[in-house]
């Protein structure tokens, strides 16, 4: 995403390069209660615990997702040889200032808010068709018309594991000005889970979106991953590494991903950009969900497999619905 923005130019500005926010995922700072030296340490002292503890357990699921842990079968689980078939991708913008209005209610992120919003949507669209396959068995209607509490659903989320190089500092590179940036990602990748089940309460889909999302921000899951990928390149090779990575896309439903993009509009070559809607496809797993932020929209992409999710408009809808009820929700709580 810099490399892509660092080609382009803000539309009121041609020689300006465009604004990203730089805090778009922090939380807004807590105010300072404790200042005795004896209770900071004993924080940091638990909060060195919490990352030992977490990264020993993210490390046992990746291991065993790897060899043999699987997600609960659902409607949105790609069967064997989805990556040979074609992917459709569809997508529908949702207004960004929804998305910060239940983030400043509810004293968290934009991440922790879109984690709650994809939990919420997909529980709308499973539901859904937990009853239309109901209509098929009158006699266990009710219960096949609730979702299982058990169900596993997790994604497979890319992260970058060093700071990003900037914009300013890519277009210097291309410009030849070397300033010590390198071309090129470091980047792992952590199993983020989605908890599927109907909320009487919407903004408890963002309570919990708020818990996953810390509770792996206090991991050292990605580099994990990222040094045993490079190791296993190094010591078997290439393909060695390939097959863990299919096996671990496999074993999970679906790929997600965030990314923040320009707050103004920006020109590619003196080209103006209606949206942005970055999507991929190859992978073997039949729903990828990108959310895309430009200007005052978010962009929700889905790239689907048609034989698995026919409907994949519909799946847009339940997110923006979802969105709606959630932002709905807040007045009368904040």
């Amino acid at each position: 995403m810099s490399l892509l923005l660092a080609c382009t130019r803000k539309a009121s500005h041609p020689d300006s390069l465009p604004t990203v926010p730089s805090h778009y995922s922090r939380r807004p700072p807590a105010p300072k209660r404790l200042h005795a030296r004896v209770f900071t340490l004993l924080l940091w002292l638990w909060a060195f615990l919490i990352l030992t503890w977490n990264t020993l357990v993210d490390v046992v699921c990746f291991t065993a997702t790897s060899i043999f842990l699987k997600d609960t079968p659902t409607p949105l689980m790609g069967s064997q040889g989805v990556e040979q078939r074609p992917k459709r991708i569809v997508h529908r913008s949702v207004s960004l200032d929804d998305i910060k209005d239940v983030k400043n209610a509810m004293h968290c992120t934009i991440n922790d808010v879109l984690v709650g919003v994809t939990s919420a949507g997909l529980s709308r669209y499973l539901s859904r068709r937990q009853e239309q396959n109901s209509n098929d068995d009158d006699k266990n209607k009710k219960k096949k018309k609730e979702l299982p509490s058990n169900l596993r659903l997790r994604s497979t989320l890319l992260v970058n594991i060093r700071p990003a190089p900037g914009i300013h500092a890519l277009a210097e590179l291309m410009e030849g000005r070397d300033d010590g940036t390198k071309w090129g990602n470091l980047i792992g990748y952590i199993i983020l889970p989605f908890e599927i089940f109907n909320h009487k309460d919407p903004l408890d889909y963002v309570r919990r979106g708020k818990a996953i999302a810390d509770r792996k921000k206090n991991s050292l899951e990605a580099i994990f991953t990222y040094k045993s990928a490079e190791l296993i390149v190094k010591c078997l090779g290439i393909k060695a590494a390939a097959k863990l990575c299919h096996r671990m896309l496999t074993h999970t439903t679906l790929s997600f991903s965030n990314m923040v993009g320009p707050v103004e509009e920006i020109e590619f070559f003196g080209h103006p950009l209606v949206y942005l809607a970055p999507s991929a496809y190859g992978h073997p797993q039949a729903l990828t969900i990108h959310f895309q932020s430009y200007m005052n929209m978010m962009k929700i992409v889905l790239a689907v497999d048609d034989k698995v999710i026919s409907d994949p408009h519909q799946l847009l809808v339940d997110f923006a619905e979802s969105l709606k009820i959630i932002r709905e929700a807040i007045p009368a709580r904040s």
